[in-house]
């Protein structure tokens, strides 16, 4: 076996000297077979991908050759691909281009087939020898472009034939010192090279046994690995070394959840750090990776001769993923607030989408949701409530809702239970939370659905604008100081997610008793300003929680003796003058409902769909921006694939919403439009179809049967998706979009001055109510589906529905794009609800043509 190795060691030095080998007849005879059997079944080659060498005799005869034999025909191939180069001019279609791409990517397709290297073989040598890194040349390459993965798979079964010994561990100490894979291991490379994190977990494994000194572990210089990278420069070398120590086990953090051994691995490794110094480095280490912000960067690749450009954005660097993975895995060892609190938020940031890539970084997302798992009680399960709120993946919304729902079995209760149980109250008593700070005093007040006030008060019960003196120039005030501010953040989260939850359990089928519903609504600290601001239905009665005593649509004192169960109203159970009251009740009370309740739309079975029976057209035939459309079907707790050019022939998908509480699922079939596609494949435009309702898979249900409520709710969400999706509500469609098709142009007419929908006849009935109380009341009117407004220019349709406007008397279209900014006029209206865009455009429109004279825009000045 020696006399192999040098036999090897021969052939190997002329290649790195830069010598040919000699030429060998028989050798070249074998690729010049497979060239030939390679160019007769095509002449398209991509660049490191697999050969079509099925039926090829000669390279099947390559395969079995003898290992000694087998190598030095490897080596011969390198030594030809490295005195045979291609100007990078040439044509994808030179024969002499064509022929050295059969030899590249023959020597990858060998590399990754059994090969016994012998003992004392030089892997080193070889890694040189395969990207042509000469004595007189220094390297330059990426290695993600080569045979790189394979030569590691190499080493990786060399080990388990062979050992790990101190060559070998040499040899990878080499490979890991050479600066293309340093870069990599440093994060300063757009892609990971899982490669090469692989040998430095040899080496790892190496140094543990003694074989080799393990070495530094490489944080790189990317955004997560510079700030921890600074606090590693703030302690000693031997502290240092403790850390060090822990991140390469860390970076070995493969799959979704850990292993026992793994943890059981590391729990000797941060005792020996020290608890206390661990978990507020890591507190301080996650919280700050959650505020890193997006950077956009700009990298080429090359191949062979063409070049090519891209963009990407990053959050965290690739190389770091590992790290953060294990961190986050061993923060379910702690379940302290603050510690929680970190993991959330950098689990949301690590889901934000990214356009024509997705999640940041989903896979520490994923880490995280399994830590907040882990936590006893339910401080953890508040968190993944709120996150599956916030996120929009179908696969994480599932993560997600298994861990709740397997909290909930433990305990025998429902998910939507267990997640109004563990919403925290953040020490709020009647909406505030009260701090001294000395003798001045800081009080939060949770003030309305996602708002928060920060008021200091001094000693003599006065306000003061600003922190006294005193806290900032004390370290213990100051940190205090802090915490309040985190916790008014979280307060704001919360009570946004809380709403949201609270809007989505008509769905549930919930119903509570009276101490529950007192402890978990009424008197809950968070809680208790959106439930006082809803009708609910006490034994079927309904009623206002207010004054401290519910009270009748009259305003009548209601002194339920021995109240059975509690349900949230919907408009669907009382009669039409019975809404409009509860309506007149609440402007009465100047209570701004925290959602559309006591405004919700009903939607009643129609004829129409009684004589269809399985399903229903009433949604059907609309144009939708489909990525707008996915994203509020996320928000509504629907599941849907976006379709593109991609799908197996799929003429179509399907959003579905689970309905457990009524064991049935709601389908919304979308059909594709293939006209407009964005540069990864997804269509821009889908259009919508049937509504129908299953049981048991997909077996149909008549709409007859479906429960009243669980009908009205789904169609509504249906009409908020078009509502807010359809190509009509664009008032820039009309000039863009797939317009080379007079039917699409005929759509986008017909809906944004078209009959209103149910969720625009709401619209119109605020509106009527409004107008009389605004200062443009003289300037506007309603006339059927439209809003009149009298400018000094002209006069104007603003459209209910659409929000889109015609210039009278000729009906000539007025294109005015929203702005993002609020409106300083509608702060000062008051609206019975909260959450209707639609309305806001409406309003800030007519505002702005009622003094069209005042209008500086040029842009809209043209059209005038």
């Amino acid at each position: 076996m020696n006399a192999i190795v040098k036999h090897m060691d021969v052939l190997m030095s002329k290649i790195l000297a830069g010598h040919p080998v000699e030429k060998h007849p028989e050798m070249d005879a074998l690729l010049s077979d497979i060239e030939s059997h390679v160019l007769a079944k095509t002449r398209y080659i991509p660049t490191h991908s697999s050969l079509p060498l099925k039926g090829c005799e000669t390279y099947a005869t390559l395969e079995v050759l003898p290992a000694e034999e087998k190598i030095e025909f490897l080596l011969y191939l390198i030594s030809q691909l490295n005195h045979n180069a291609v100007s990078r001019s040439s044509q994808d279609d030179d024969p002499e281009y064509l022929r050295r791409l059969v030899h590249a990517n023959l020597l990858n397709t060998l590399m990754r087939t059994r090969i016994d290297f012998p003992d004392g073989f030089s892997f080193f040598q070889l890694f040189r020898a395969l990207y042509g890194i000469t004595d007189q040349s220094p390297p330059d390459l990426d290695i993600l472009s080569g045979p790189f993965t394979a030569l590691v798979m190499q080493i990786e079964k060399h080990i388990k034939r062979w050992g790990l010994n101190e060559i070998i561990a040499e040899d990878i100490s080499n490979l890991i010192g050479q600066e293309c894979v340093v870069r990599h291991l440093r994060g300063e490379t757009r892609q990971v090279c899982w490669a090469a994190k692989k040998l430095e977990r040899i080496l790892v494994k190496a140094g543990e046994s003694g074989i080799f000194q393990m070495p530094a572990y490489e944080l790189g210089g990317g955004p997560f690995g510079s700030l921890v990278q600074a606090d590693m420069g703030q302690i000693s070398a031997e502290e240092r070394g403790k850390w060090h120590h822990l991140f390469h086990h860390l970076s070995m953090a493969d799959g979704g959840t850990p292993s026992q051994k793994f943890l059981n691995t590391l729990r000797p490794l941060v005792d020996e750090i020290g608890v206390p110094v661990f978990r507020s480095c890591t507190n301080r280490w996650l919280a700050a990776a959650a505020q890193l912000q997006m950077t956009e960067t700009e990298y080429t690749e090359q191949y062979i001769v063409h070049t090519y450009t891209y963009r990407d954005v990053v959050f965290i660097e690739a190389h770091s993923f590992s790290l953060l993975k294990g961190l986050l895995w061993l923060q379910s060892w702690f379940h302290d607030p603050q510690t929680l609190q970190s993991i959330a938020l950098l689990t949301e940031k690590c889901f934000q989408k990214i356009p024509r890539h997705g999640p940041v970084a989903a896979s520490v997302g994923n880490a995280g949701i399994y830590a907040l798992a882990q936590a006893p009680g339910l401080a953890g399960i508040s968190h993944l409530s709120r996150l599956k709120l916030r996120i929009r993946q179908n696969n994480t919304q599932k993560l997600i809702q298994n861990f709740i729902d397997e909290q909930a079995a433990k305990q025998g209760i429902r998910p939507a239970q267990i997640e109004e149980i563990a919403v925290p109250d953040f020490g709020l008593n009647a909406g505030e939370r009260v701090e001294a700070f000395d003798d001045y005093r800081l009080v939060l007040k949770h003030s309305g659905v996602g708002a928060t006030q920060l008021q200091w008060i001094k000693p003599d019960g006065s306000p003061q604008k600003t922190a006294p003196a005193f806290v900032k120039n004390s370290a213990d005030h100051s940190a205090k100081l802090k915490q309040m501010r985190a916790l008014e953040k979280q307060v704001k989260q919360s009570s946004t997610s809380q709403r949201d939850r609270i809007d989505r359990l008509y769905l549930e089928d919930m119903r509570w008793s009276k101490d529950d519903f007192e402890t978990y609504y009424l008197h809950h600290g968070l809680v208790a300003d959106i439930a006082r601001k809803l009708i609910w239905a006490l034994d079927g009665t309904p009623a206002l929680y207010h004054d401290e005593h519910w009270q009748n649509v009259n305003g009548e004192l209601l002194v339920p003796a021995d109240i059975r169960e509690i349900r949230l109203w919907h408009p669907i159970d009382s009669s039409p003058e019975e809404v409009l009251a509860w309506r007149d009740r609440l402007e009465e009370l100047a209570v701004s409902q925290p959602f559309k309740q006591a405004y919700r739309e009903v939607y009643i079975l129609t004829d129409a769909e009684i004589n269809t029976r399985l399903y229903s057209n009433r949604m059907a035939a609309h144009i939708l921006k489909q990525h707008q459309f996915n994203s509020l079907a996320a928000i509504r707790g629907w599941k849907y694939s976006l379709l593109g050019i991609h799908d197996d022939d799929r003429n179509g998908g399907i959003a579905r919403r689970t309905l457990p509480a009524y064991n049935l699922e709601a389908q919304y079939w979308i059909n594709e439009i293939a006209d407009n596609v964005n540069d990864v494949g997804i269509w821009h435009y889908v259009a919508s179809d049937q509504l129908r309702f299953c049981r048991d898979g997909d077996e149909p249900v008549p709409l007859t049967d479906i429960p009243p409520l669980v009908l009205s709710e789904i169609m509504r969400d249906l009409d908020l998706f078009v509502g807010v999706a359809s190509v009509g509500n664009d008032p820039q469609w009309q000039d863009g979009g797939p317009e080379a098709r007079p039917q699409y142009r005929e759509y986008w007419q017909s809906y944004s001055f078209g009959d209103l929908t149910e969720v625009a006849k709401t619209r119109k009935a605020v509106l009527e109510r409004l107008l009389p109380k605004l200062k443009i009341r003289d300037k506007t009117h309603i006339d059927g589906k439209f809003l009149f407004v009298e400018g000094s220019r002209h006069t104007y349709k603003i459209h209910i529905g659409s929000g889109n406007i015609l210039i009278c008397p000729n009906d000539r279209y007025l294109c005015i794009v929203p702005s993002r900014s609020k409106n300083k006029h509608l702060s000062r209206v008051f609206l019975p609800f909260e959450g209707d865009s639609g309305l806001s455009i409406v309003l800030s429109k007519a505002f702005m043509l009622a003094e069209d004279d005042k209008i500086t825009d040029s842009t809209i000045l043209r059209q005038l």
